[in-house]
């Protein structure tokens, strides 16, 4: 809908003024600090950022594009269809480590699915301060879903109902929220003679205070207490360390009695006065600190930065330290006038102060003279003190600090041991924008070797630019394609199976054990001539999988254009390509006993039902999609004396130890089923075995016998669900069966037996939890479900004759099996009743 160059001018700009105001609206109805909408793209199981609201676009750019099956909050808000708050950091960990991981600061979080149809069209998502668990009082969640309802209707108005229309392929309109108070830059001046105590402040001072001219008290502790009541401590003691030769690293930052913020720095010495005053500066940023100039008063540098990022005041003293002239800096962005300070960790800090509103205080390289980036200069402190539209950043010599000192490797000093890094400038370098913490912690829920690729593909890819992704797996000596990505249709076939002889680069980073970069194709077309190319233009990364020393396969990664690896990023490829190592070795560990597993399962399941020539039955089973995708489910139909006996149950837990106790339960339900022992028996007599094998599990089971030629059934059902039955007439119901524990708790368990007649063309369906179950969603509503989607189904079979109970267990199915993410295995069976035939 959005970035296709398909829509006119008008429908764009209306698109782009229903996804402002839906976000600016979500700003006060959760009391946030950045807003946004993520919306479908034409990418399946892609949402993109559409607009972001209240923060700059570049600090967001790692989550501009979300994977569905991600452990995200915001595709879980979409794929299940329910708001999902985090009140707080300690929260967000909990349930999402991941996304904690790339913000770990405190702040708080809301996402909100956009209603269209079928399927929502997208989230609306509040970023917000922390709250306590219990108070939450700025959060109105019916308003929230009130503003996403109104822009999923006005969404598909704008493409003419068409839902599949709303997509977006672009990058993110990045816009400012609405300013919350206009307000002036103030600043005062006052000395202080730490002799007599006497304070002599100017009119501007008073103003400031809100105070009359020489209506200021004349001593240090009332001055301190006028400035912040909270933080007159703090105040004198700067006074003494001052007096005492020791001035103040920074400026401190202060609360009013309202709670505004305000800056004070003292510095000993004052103009035309005695040497031993003290000089003192306050400094109320106010949002707007830009209207005036006030701060260009001040001998320390001030610049101030909107909530997208752009330099909108700088003093003289900072564009000094900046290396740049004051009119350059002016209206461009952080990262383009002063580069020195964006690059990890200051984007971090700069989204910390922007989501928290907590202040931060670290250390930068002063830039080069001529401003070009980072030098051998001093280090300077830089503070940044957040507020409702502007950040207010000082900068202040470090060689004012106290800071200890520790030999560089050229023996020079270097102030501040725990000084960070500066980021490399200009290059190409990505690897410092990535954190290894988020692969790891996503390779962690990765179980399967495609879940590892998929995860590869998703987090890494994005973060370092590229394109293409394949992986190769070692088996038997030869290399073996396990995932491609973005590589022309067949190209990699010839590589699929290649033994380690082969003069290839994807081989031979695997047998040295060296990764191999190359910066063209050019580069890689002399390195190994003859060798088929994709393209013409990119870049390649060739990289080692090997973990704990033994190898696993080797890692593609392909670049669209000619490109530079820096040593930081070799080295940051490296390293993570070992993660992706270890993920693989276990995901091929977990893979070989699923394999047994899912073996030991098909061969334990009935490949057919045993058949009455009154009674058609039809069973289906779909393991899990998630873990080892293995569990415990099973259904049967037995012969038992004159009638048949229709069994299913489901064993807690998953992996091979979950399907040889499947085994071992069916095996008992069919040795009482065949002697004809009645319901409450058959479940007793398994429930003791199951307690004598005392395998650590338990297990639901639903049996059910059923006489064909009258229709007369008795149930027992021990802690599994009720079966639903759908009438001749059309009418389906949820059967009310009194029920027993599980299986495999309680030796003195009774299990109660109901009797019921199924009448002729009445289908009864008995399944486990997996098919009704959803995250976030009550089971009863999975239920009613499935028996509205049983009545219709069987609506649809009774208008084709009647005679494809197999087509019904297909359709009752069909969500379960197209399902990527499903959690749990599936087993249903069915059973009708052919009519007696008329003689």
């Amino acid at each position: 809908m959005a970035g296709s160059g398909e829509l006119g001018v008008r429908t764009r700009a209306r698109l782009a003024a229903l996804l402002v105001d839906a976000s600016t609206g979500a700003l006060g109805a959760a009391g946030g600090r950045v807003a946004g909408v993520y919306l479908r793209s034409s990418t399946p199981g892609l949402l993109r950022l559409a607009v972001l609201v209240g923060l700059p676009g570049p600090l967001f750019r790692p989550w501009w594009r979300l994977h569905l099956g991600r452990p995200f909050p915001v595709a879980d808000a979409y794929r299940l269809g329910v708001q999902v708050v985090l009140s707080n950091a300690t929260e967000t960990v909990r349930r999402y480590p991941q996304f904690a991981a790339g913000l770990p600061f405190p702040f708080g979080s809301v996402h909100v699915p956009v209603p269209g149809g079928t399927e929502p069209l997208g989230v609306l998502t509040v970023l917000r301060p922390a709250a306590s668990d219990s108070v939450d009082a700025l959060l109105d969640r019916e308003l929230l879903a009130r503003l996403a309802e109104g822009l999923g209707a006005e969404l598909l108005g704008l493409a003419d109902g068409d839902e599949a229309a709303v997509a977006w392929d672009g990058e993110p309109l990045c816009v400012r929220p609405p300013v919350v108070r206009p307000a002036e830059a103030r600043v005062g001046r006052f000395t202080w003679d730490p002799v007599t105590s006497a304070v002599r402040a100017d009119d501007r001072l008073h103003a400031l205070l809100g105070l009359r001219p020489g209506e200021c008290a004349g001593t240090a502790p009332a001055l301190a207490d006028a400035l912040s009541p909270a933080d007159a401590h703090r105040i004198l003691a700067v006074l003494r360390e001052t007096a005492a030769g020791r001035p103040p690293a920074a400026p401190l930052h202060l609360r009013s009695g309202e709670g505004a913020p305000r800056l004070l720095d003292v510095c000993p010495g004052a103009a035309g006065g005695a040497a031993s005053l003290i000089s003192g500066i306050v400094f109320d940023p106010g949002p707007a600190a830009s209207a005036d100039g006030a701060a260009d008063l001040l001998p320390q540098g001030v610049f101030c930065l909107d909530r997208l990022g752009l330099i909108v005041y700088v003093n003289e003293a900072a564009a000094r330290m900046a290396g740049r002239e004051r009119a350059w800096l002016l209206g461009r962005p952080l990262w383009e006038g002063m580069p020195w300070l964006t690059g990890p960790p200051y984007d971090d800090h700069l989204r910390s102060v922007l989501l928290s509103q907590e202040p931060v205080h670290v250390h930068v390289r002063r830039p080069d003279t001529d401003g070009a980036g980072p030098g051998e200069g001093d280090w300077l402190a830089l503070s940044v003190h957040p507020g409702p539209d502007i950040l207010t950043c000082t900068l202040v010599p470090a060689s004012r600090m106290d800071a200890p000192v520790e030999p560089a490797r050229d023996g020079t000093a270097v102030a501040d041991q725990h000084a960070p890094e500066a980021p490399v400038v200009g290059g190409h370098s990505l690897a410092p924008l990535y954190r290894p913490i988020a692969l790891a912690i996503a390779l962690t829920d990765a179980v399967t070797a495609r879940q590892v690729s998929a995860v590869v593909m998703q987090e890494l890819l994005p973060a370092f630019g590229g394109r293409r992704l394949a992986i190769y797996l070692l088996q038997e000596r030869h290399l073996f394609l396990a995932w491609e990505t973005g590589f022309p249709q067949g190209f990699l076939a010839p590589f699929d199976g290649v033994g380690l002889h082969a003069h290839l680069p994807g081989v031979e980073t695997l047998t040295t054990g060296r990764p191999l970069f190359f910066e063209s194709m050019q580069q890689l077309a002399a390195t190994y001539p003859g060798i088929p190319l994709d393209a013409e233009e990119g870049a390649r990364a060739f990289l080692p999988l090997i973990a704990s020393g033994r190898p696993v396969g080797s890692c593609i990664l392909g670049f669209d254009r000619s490109r530079s690896f820096s040593t930081q990023e070799r080295t940051v490829l490296t390293a993570l390509a070992g993660l992706i190592a270890h993920a693989m070795e276990r995901a091929q560990r977990y893979d070989s006993e699923a394999a047994l597993a899912r073996g030991l399962q098909q061969a334990l399941l009935p490949r057919r039902l045993s058949a009455h020539p009154g009674v058609e039955t039809a069973g289906r089973y779909l393991p899990g999609t998630q873990g080892l995708d293995v569990g415990g489910d099973w259904y049967d139909v037995v012969e038992a004396g004159n009638g048949l006996a229709l069994v299913i149950g489901d064993v807690q837990g998953h992996g091979v130890q979950a399907a040889a106790t499947m085994g071992q339960l069916r095996s008992a339900v069919r040795a009482f089923a065949l002697g004809d022992r009645p319901p409450d028996e058959v479940l007793s007599g398994t429930n003791h075995l199951l307690i004598d094998l005392d395998p650590g599990q338990f297990a639901s089971c639903c049996y059910l016998r059923l006489d064909p030629a009258t229709g007369h059934a008795q149930v027992a059902r021990a802690g599994h669900l009720p079966p639903l039955l759908r009438g001749a007439d059309g009418r389906t119901r949820v059967l009310d069966i009194p029920g027993g524990v599980v299986l495999g708790v309680d030796p003195r368990a009774q299990y109660p037996v109901t009797e019921l007649w199924l009448e002729p063309d009445a289908i009864l369906a008995l399944y486990t939890d997996g098919l009704v179950e959803r995250p976030g969603a009550d089971i009863d509503d999975g239920i009613a479900e499935l028996a509205l989607a049983l009545a219709k189904a069987g609506a649809a079979a009774g208008r084709r004759g009647g005679r494809s109970l197999a087509g019904v267990a297909d359709r009752l199915t069909a969500n379960a099996r197209d399902a990527t993410d499903r959690p749990d295995d599936v087993a249903l069976l069915l059973a009708t009743r052919r009519p007696t035939p008329r003689r």
